[in-house]
């Protein structure tokens, strides 16, 4: 069974093994009675067992929808709340004095030398300061009417590159309000990508941080010739004279207090309409120049409520972390869910969050300590990374330890597929994993990329939480799919959301058609309000990715490849970039190479690569350091980090390890990689060699690699 593969391998002596596998046993009748009357668990085993989702003829290729939602997609969450102004309203009104937005005070900066030489910033942080839901709307309206001041029309472009904190909500918020349109950019897109973005969209204000200011901008500005004002959310910078003639830097509070003096008596006519353009968000695309998408109010709140509608008893008592890129859908709809529920939001970032995050001085608490979230969303990078860290932990403990944390792990393994509950376990040997992210998350939202199996079972283990696995694109506003909560599979992305209707599209070339035996299968068409109106300024690019049909239904051409399993779950099984056509003719998925070998603890990043004019897949690993030293010295090799990576023996000795784990993921002979090339340095997005949400960017990794490539494939090199 696909838990017994999952299982962790342990060293008892068999007798003994016997032994405790009675205890259990024994444990198990003992409680299941008790268990059975009083926990609420048999409803979630019959609920995990309905069918959550139709087609809605039986055509081949019809389109499915949420079984809640089988005769009319929702749209709006709330009656007469059809733009993101009148939500944010609704919400003022009914949580007023309810906390919304939590930002940690800075109590104290260091810098702290490393042995190596290097200095590293240390901070240590205080309690979290919150600003309610009145305070919220009055700083908003405030800034929204400071930018009118400064010259902002309705309807025309400002730019926003800036951190996730509650400043960039705040000015989301006014933009919405005031029909400024929001033009969001990642902080950690490359210089280029970011000139192309604010040029496109001929924006004259940016809102952004003193740190990316003095970072990414002020390098940029010149080539920026429209730009006419930069407003830092953080107070002054501490140096002006570097900017070009006729570029004028504010400050937010300065906007703000500019917009409170500021006569509002015509402010009524700016106000959006459903199908005016809220965000224009540039994906981080793992392909080429970054794409403005076009998101209209009426598609995000579309999306919003097809999300909520997965988040059982959402409201009032739940503290969502906020620490992933507002720039990326995911993160922006989570938070946009929450605003509009009455949820507090706390800030962080990737190098707070955690008690040994990298900014966090030792012995000082991290973000998720101090807040204890019950929501957090997370892309599957970020988890693979806690359950590795988790596993070294295991694997250093003494063997009486590691033994006990493993017959635990495997006994939850085996009650979870059966639908069970383990209160006993979760409170005596997972509780002090469950601390790391606070102990409190009741749920754990997953996307931005696939999730691997042995990960979504370990954080449903060791989190005792259900871990949502979602599917969106940003072009469909984030929306797509969410599994439901007392879905315990794995490998699945869930039923379609009641905002939007799936159908899958024969592709020939792949073999892929939705009359396909047992499951259909196809490219995976989304349809429904949440599609969003397109590529800003790319009509052969939108022509290509959207169609309308006889209906008038919208339809965004997703490019990933999917099957419906009989009760109605979506599983992403393939994407139409991915697919490699060998020498031989054999089709290879380079996303399906990647995900059975990634999890190894020997790796920290994997990337495929295979051409057609060769008969075999390659490969460039970003190897995990403490693992592959530790197989160096096992192997006798010496040397230096980068001496270990660009040896030939150390090479070999990875590719071991990769075909074993490729045998037993079931990959055919001709998916194994056959050459590596291990990289000394890790993948990160300011590399630019994979995304925000740490997707790979082939294109980028292809020309990194070139070299290594002609080597592989016995090029001649010079």
């Amino acid at each position: 069974s696909e838990a017994a593969k999952m299982k962790l391998k342990h060293n008892i002596n068999p007798i003994l093994l016997q032994f405790i596998n009675f205890i259990i046993l024994v444990y198990s009748v003992v409680t299941y009675i008790p268990w059975y009357i009083f926990s609420g668990s048999r409803q979630a085993i019959a609920k995990a067992k309905q069918v959550k989702a139709k087609p809605v003829n039986n055509k081949p290729g019809g389109a499915y929808r949420s079984v809640n939602s089988l005769h009319c997609l929702a749209s709006v969450l709330y009656p007469g709340c059809d733009t993101l102004d009148k939500v944010f309203k609704y919400a003022k009104t009914k949580f007023k004095d309810k906390k919304l937005l939590g930002t940690r005070e800075i109590l104290k900066e260091e810098d702290e030398i490393q042995p190596s030489g290097k200095v590293f910033k240390k901070v240590i942080l205080g309690k979290y300061t919150w600003l309610s839901y009145e305070d919220v709307y009055v700083k908003a309206v405030n800034f929204g009417n400071g930018l009118a001041v400064l010259g902002q029309q309705p309807k025309t472009n400002i730019a926003i590159f800036c951190e996730t904190r509650a400043e960039w909500m705040i000015a989301a918020q006014a933009c919405f309000m005031c029909n400024y349109q929001l033009v969001t950019l990642y902080a950690t897109l490359g210089g280029a990508a970011i000139v192309h973005g604010l040029n496109e969209t001929e924006v004259t204000t940016i809102i952004t941080s003193k740190e990316l200011m003095q970072t990414k901008l002020k390098e940029i500005v010149s080539q920026v010739p429209l730009l006419r004002h930069i407003i830092t959310v953080d107070g002054k910078p501490t140096t002006w004279s570097e900017f070009p003639k006729g570029v004028i830097v504010h400050t937010m509070a300065s906007v703000q207090a500019m917009g409170a003096k500021a006569d509002t008596g015509n402010k009524q006519q700016a106000r959006p309409v459903p199908s005016d353009i809220a965000v224009i968000m540039y994906t981080s695309g793992s392909t080429g120049i970054p794409k403005g998408v076009m998101i209209s109010h009426c598609n995000i709140i579309a999306g919003i409520t097809g999300m909520a509608e997965r988040i059982p008893n959402l409201g009032e008592k739940d503290i969502y972390i906020g620490y992933l890129p507002l720039a990326h859908v995911l993160e922006l709809s989570a938070e946009l869910v929450c605003l509009s529920h009455g949820c507090r939001i706390g800030y962080s970032s990737p190098q707070t969050l955690a008690d040994q995050s990298s900014k966090i001085k030792k012995g000082s608490k991290g973000d998720v300590t101090t807040l204890k979230p019950t929501l957090m969303a997370a892309v599957p990078e970020i988890m693979d990374r806690i359950y590795k860290n988790v596993m070294n932990k295991v694997n250093e403990m003494t063997s009486f330890q590691r033994n006990l944390f493993i017959l635990a792990y495997n006994y939850k393994m085996e009650q979870i597929s059966k639908g069970y509950t383990t209160p006993l376990c979760d409170s005596l040997i997972f509780r002090k994993v469950r601390m790391l992210l606070g102990g409190k998350i009741r749920i754990l939202l997953c996307g931005g990329a696939p999730l691997s199996a042995a990960t979504q079972r370990f954080m449903n283990i060791c989190f005792c939480c259900p871990v949502g696995q979602g599917y969106g694109l940003t072009e469909s506003a984030g929306a797509g799919t969410i599994t439901e909560v007392w879905d315990y599979t794995t490998g699945r992305v869930g039923a379609p959301l009641v905002c939007c209707e799936i159908k899958l599209m024969n592709w020939e070339e792949g073999g892929y058609y939705n009359t396909d035996k047992p499951y259909p299968r196809g490219e995976i068409l989304i349809g429904g309000q949440n599609v969003t109106v397109g590529y800003y300024k790319n009509e052969g690019r939108t022509k290509k990715d959207f169609t309308i049909d006889e209906n008038g239904q919208r339809w965004l051409h997703t490019g990933d490849i999917g099957e419906f399993h009989q009760d109605g779950c979506l599983k992403i099984i393939d994407r139409k970039k991915d697919l490699v056509k060998l020498q031989a003719g054999e089709y290879v998925s380079l996303g399906k190479v990647e995900a059975a070998l990634k999890n190894l603890p020997l790796v920290d990043n994997i990337c495929a690569y295979a051409s057609s004019f060769h008969s075999y897949v390659i490969g460039f690993v970003v190897p995990n350091q403490k693992e592959l030293v530790e197989l160096a010295r096992k192997k006798g090799f010496k040397g230096t980090w980068e001496e270990i990576c660009n040896s030939p023996e150390m090479e070999k000795e990875v590719l071991k390890v990769l075909a074993e784990a490729a045998m037993a993921a079931n990959l055919e002979k001709f998916e194994i990689p056959v050459k590596i090339r291990l990289s000394p340095d890790p993948w990160t997005p300011e590399t630019g060699l994979v995304t925000d949400a740490f997707k790979l960017k082939r294109k980028e990794l292809t020309a990194y690699y070139q070299q290594d490539i002609d080597r592989m494939y016995g090029k001649n090199v010079k």
